[in-house]
């Protein structure tokens, strides 16, 4: 009798293997150009992901203040600053995922370190480019557009008034949670490569990456971002990201968004933590036992 072989390009339990989990600290990167790129391509993106959102904020309040007796339904509105934020994370994370991985967001560095997919060195890194980087962006905003910066609140997240410190650090949780756990799931190996139809084990390391952070995976990430800032700009103006709202806070420098800067720590941090706990112990934990009984009836 001869055995079942797979059709090729078919997808086998036997065909996927995990990766290896990221050393927890790993000094050798330190002497690599590709680790120092990477932190200047997060540095970057942030830089221009919070110039081009802020922008548009402060856009958008310009068109429509009441006390130029502007049309109150004019500009991009609600929906037109969700499409800049989640549109801008689409783009960005399509020009540097396959450099830094396109975190632009220390929550999502937080969460992807937990799930050891990053090293502590590199997290590290990645979170002070992306804050500095977001410093500067919020920067240009000021100094090119600097009347209207200062008119209309510096993009700077706050507190809405009618909401209690809770709601806002709810709405922080879940809405960083919907986020990182979009972007463990359009990056997970294993679903690239069912999806792809390409055994992992065949493939090299620039095909892996490419199959892990192929065109479609910026694009549930931005939409992500998108639908969350629909749901939480009323509340909190969405953070999700604590590098936005701190490039905002340090920029604006007023002592409102300075008081309610923990939120948008604290927040994401928890939100990023419990997404990579249900992402990796949870459902990858189910996948593997799915695996062993799918591996067990092939054998019957």
């Amino acid at each position: 009798m001869t055995k079942d072989v797979p059709e090729q390009g078919s997808f086998s339990a036997k065909d996927y293997h995990d990766p290896p989990p990221a050393p927890f600290i790993d000094p050798g990167e330190l002497t690599k150009w590709s680790f120092y790129r990477a932190v200047i391509a997060e540095f970057v993106a942030t830089l221009l992901f919070l110039y081009i959102t802020v922008l548009t904020v402060i856009g958008y309040k310009a068109q429509t203040d009441p006390a130029k007796n502007l049309d109150q339904c004019g500009g991009v509105g609600i929906l037109g600053i969700a499409w800049a934020f989640g549109g801008m994370i689409f783009v960005l994370v399509y020009c540097t995922a396959g450099i830094s991985g396109g975190h632009i967001n220390p929550a999502v560095t937080f969460g992807l370190f937990l799930a050891r997919k990053v090293s502590l060195i590199r997290a590290f890194m990645y979170m002070v480019a992306q804050c500095l980087g977001a410093i500067c962006g919020v920067g240009l905003v000021k100094a090119f557009h600097k009347t209207y910066y200062n008119n209309y609140g510096g993009g700077a997240n706050e507190l809405a008034d009618g909401y209690n410190k809770g709601t806002g650090l709810g709405a922080e949780i879940i809405g960083t949670f919907v986020l990182v756990y979009t972007v463990f799931s359009a990056t997970d190996p294993k679903r690239s490569a069912r999806d792809s139809h390409v055994p992992v084990r065949t493939l090299s390391l620039y095909d892996f990456k490419f199959v892990c952070f192929n065109v479609l995976a910026p694009l549930p990430i931005g939409f992500a971002v998108f639908m969350v800032h629909l749901a939480t700009i009323p509340i909190t103006g969405t953070g999700i990201n604590p590098a936005r709202s701190l490039g905002a806070a340090v920029i604006y420098n007023k002592e409102k968004a300075w008081d309610d800067q923990w939120i948008f720590w604290v927040g994401p941090f928890i939100g990023a933590a419990i997404a990579a706990f249900y992402h990796q112990f949870i459902l990858r934990a189910g996948a593997v036992k799915a695996l062993g009984s799918f591996r067990s009836s092939s054998h019957v």
